[in-house]
């Protein structure tokens, strides 16, 4: 492959709007001593490629400048040491850095999954950011156990969808979401089953939710919205709950007259996390996490990944104007032929 070209998403001018969008070709990427070149059948997207698209997602420096973190499709050479059991011609999905709106993907094996017989390519595509993100978020920072109550903000997101359902197969006594519109809210109680649904733009959601839970409030709360929820998560907050702040789509400013006290009053744990900027090895344990949790489910049909559209990479303009659109319920999803 070396000196070999392929195709791959850029952005001209480095910075812009989903119409900056153009397939540039560039060199195949060569896989490092521990790494595979994969060639990609389809790749998912994720809100973090909007903002480096827009220059506003400070990169991890092992990062190369193609946008794209998630991926499925077959090794087609391998490094001098890759991790035991993958071989070339593997069907794989998979974590990266960066790079995967392209042909051809230079990644890590220790962050490559296995691809069961049972999901498409553009399936296995929509798992790795998304499932390891709710993964993270719902066991290793939110510290959840069996019988905890989940409220999830975005709850038609790709994070959240995955993260109710491995909350509610994993004993939940009560999983919330907040969204957009009745549309999502339908869609979360049809299609997840969740316990109630509340519209943030039209209802008080903070009081409704203490209405339904007696004033008890939620164990786990995993927000994306930041400022304009702050109050609200504090006010939901059980005694010793968690608050995980995964994003702050509404600012990061929270507005006059917030009331901190009951975190101590509540004795809250409040953490923030990111994922992409976290080492191999961190990431490593969150692969072999979601492999030991959840991959079993994905080959039985208990977890179902949610596909808004899947479209042609050709049409990467076109994706990206849908996601921004806050109009899905799951992934978006490219292909490439």
């Amino acid at each position: 492959m070396a000196g070999e070209m392929m195709r791959a998403i850029d952005v001209k001018g480095g910075k812009g709007s989903a119409d900056a969008l153009f397939i540039n070709v560039i060199p195949v990427p060569e896989p490092g001593e521990a790494q595979a070149l994969v060639r990609i059948k389809a790749f998912g997207l994720n809100r973090m490629d909007i903002l480096q698209r827009e220059g506003k997602y400070p990169l991890p420096p092992q990062a190369p400048s193609t946008m794209g973190v998630e991926f499925s499709g077959t090794i087609e050479k391998l490094g001098r040491n890759p991790e035991v059991g993958f071989k070339l011609g593997d069907e794989v999905f998979g974590l990266a850095y960066g790079g995967a709106y392209a042909e051809y993907i230079a990644v890590s094996t220790h962050m490559l999954i296995h691809k069961p017989m049972e999901l498409s390519w553009e399936e296995a595509a929509g798992i790795p950011e998304t499932w390891i993100t709710a993964t993270q978020a719902l066991y290793l920072i939110g510290g959840y156990k069996p019988g905890d109550s989940v409220l999830w903000h975005a709850g038609a997101s790709s994070v959240s969808i995955a993260g109710i359902q491995l909350a509610k197969s994993d004993g939940a006594s009560a999983v919330f979401v907040t969204v957009g519109s009745q549309e999502k809210i339908d869609f979360c109680l049809d299609k997840l089953g969740v316990t109630a649904g509340y519209n943030y733009r039209t209802q008080d959601w903070a009081s409704e939710l203490l209405k339904a839970t007696d004033d008890r409030g939620v164990d786990v709360i995993i927000d994306f919205v930041g400022a304009t929820h702050f109050q609200g998560n504090l006010n939901v907050a059980a005694r010793d709950a968690r608050i995980v702040q995964l994003g702050q789509m509404s600012g990061s400013i929270l507005p006059a007259g917030v009331d901190i006290g009951s975190l101590l009053r509540k004795r809250v744990r409040l953490e923030g996390s990111t994922l992409r900027s976290r080492d191999e090895e961190y990431q490593k344990k969150l692969r072999d996490l979601l492999v030991e949790h959840a991959l079993p489910k994905f080959r039985d049909g208990t977890f179902t990944v949610f596909i808004e559209k899947v479209l042609p990479f050709q049409d990467i303009a076109d994706a990206h104007k849908l996601l921004e659109s806050n109009r899905t319920k799951g992934k978006v999803i490219c292909t490439i032929d």
